[in-house]
């Protein structure tokens, strides 16, 4: 079946789904593939659910009614997600980077929603999968599309913009992240600057934080609307850092509306390392002429609800809930934000950070060598490596470790701290988020 024909039942059936436990009525079935599974075997089954078509690359299921197959299921995914992308001509602006990418997706899908009607990537689904679903979720009622590119590999986001084909991009950071996957931090540069590539050969435009020299040394010869902390004359937007106590507050203005006050924006997210993301926000609301007042509304508005930089307060404590990843990176600027917090009694709960291949020790030495040198009332670090690397020095008797989350969880009932303002940040295996009930 030509890719055309594809798209012609597609739009007859808008609803795509690869889940054959999760098959809405009259929608399209991929069967997809895995290390473990074969979307093929459920393709008769979604059917019965009441899928319209089932999309299969198994060629004994040719002639079953219903049933389209096709050389590989995940490209003719792909293939049709951009076929759809082009033929509506959506305004996109594609976002990736080490750190903060889903955070500043959502920031400024929030600022660009106080005046257009915007569809932007849902949770993390951010990779192969995930990325051509959301194209596929594009209707011609969005006037912009923020779409959220991960990658853990070099190439990744090569393959992804070839998908998305953004008009706009911004690459929130580059760090020590996926190292083993990647190889080097040089490695990370080179992959999340495959963003960039895409848009100086097809003359898009880049939103850049002009304070980033990784960023500034891959951006020549592109447009780049600028924005940062340090003032420069060619900035769209500038802001400063006011207080974190726990939230973050700061003040921004508009180049353009100089020598004017900056506004003043108190907001939801911990973290001082927060307002480079709100920065970025700004800026690309500035850009696409969202009226400042919306600006700083939707940037306080904003309320985190995905184990990003969320305060959580209990019967017994305060949490700082980072969750959901962990990388040398942004556990430094964490622990660096929570030492910054004007809060007594403060507690660090940290399990391992992963992918880091062989400069895991290295990395999780330098985290206990910070705690070492911390006032933090208790600290619990949990996971191997991080066991490997404290026993490298005297023990301190503020600092326990763990091998893993079921362990603190049956010391937890015995040793409940209570008073505390406690981090919790690990990468998501160690599964951190799981003790937040029990604090």
């Amino acid at each position: 079946m030509e890719l055309k024909d594809l798209y012609e039942i597609f739009l007859a059936h808008p609803q795509v789904t690869t889940d054959s436990r999760d098959v809405p009525a009259g929608s399209l079935f991929f069967a997809l593939r895995g290390e473990t599974f074969d979307g093929n075997q459920y393709a008769k089954a979604s059917l019965e659910k009441g899928a319209a078509y089932a999309v299969v690359d198994d060629p004994a299921l040719e002639g079953t009614l219903h049933v389209i197959v096709v050389p590989n299921v995940l490209e003719t995914l792909q293939q049709l997600a951009h076929y759809h992308r082009c033929q509506l001509g959506t305004t996109i602006v594609g976002i990736t980077g080490t750190n903060g990418k889903t955070t500043t997706k959502e920031l400024i899908a929030a600022v660009l929603k106080k005046k257009y009607r915007v569809h932007y990537t849902q949770g993390n689904f951010n990779n192969h999968i995930g990325v051509p679903k959301t194209l596929l979720q594009l209707t011609a009622d969005h006037d912009i599309a923020v779409i959220e590119m991960g990658a853990n590999h070099p190439g990744e986001i090569k393959t992804l913009v070839g998908i998305v084909h953004p008009d706009y991009g911004i690459i929130t950071n580059v760090g020590k992240a996926h190292l083993e996957g990647f190889g080097s931090f040089e490695g990370v540069i080179r992959t999340k600057g495959e963003l960039y590539d895409f848009l100086r050969d097809d003359c898009g435009t880049v939103f850049i934080n002009n304070d980033n020299p990784y960023l500034k040394d891959i951006a020549h010869d592109l447009p780049l609307v600028r924005y940062g902390q340090q003032p420069a004359p060619d900035l769209l937007v500038q802001g400063t850092f006011v207080a974190c106590n726990p939230f973050l507050k700061f003040k921004w203005q508009q180049q353009s509306s100089l020598p004017d006050s900056p506004s003043e924006v108190q907001t939801h997210l911990i973290g001082s390392y927060n307002l480079d993301n709100l920065l970025a926000a700004a800026c690309i609301g500035t850009f696409f002429a969202v009226p400042a007042n919306d600006i700083s509304a939707a940037l306080s508005e904003y309320t985190p609800s995905n184990n990003r930089s969320q305060l959580t307060v209990t019967a017994d404590n305060q949490l700082v809930v980072d969750a959901y990843n962990a990388n040398p990176t942004s556990m430094a600027a964490a622990l660096e934000n929570f030492r910054l917090m004007e809060v007594e009694h403060k507690m660090a709960i940290l399990g391992d950070m992963k992918e880091l291949g062989e400069v895991s020790q290295t990395e999780h030495k330098k985290v206990v060598e910070t705690l070492l040198s911390s006032d933090f009332t208790q600290v619990w670090l949990v996971g191997e490596e991080f066991r490997k690397a404290l026993a490298q020095f005297p023990a301190p008797a503020n600092i326990l470790t763990f091998n893993n989350v079921e362990e603190v969880k049956d010391y937890l009932p015995a040793h409940k701290p209570t008073g505390q303002t406690i981090l919790i940040k690990g990468s998501n295996s160690t599964k951190l988020v799981q003790l937040v009930p029990c604090l």
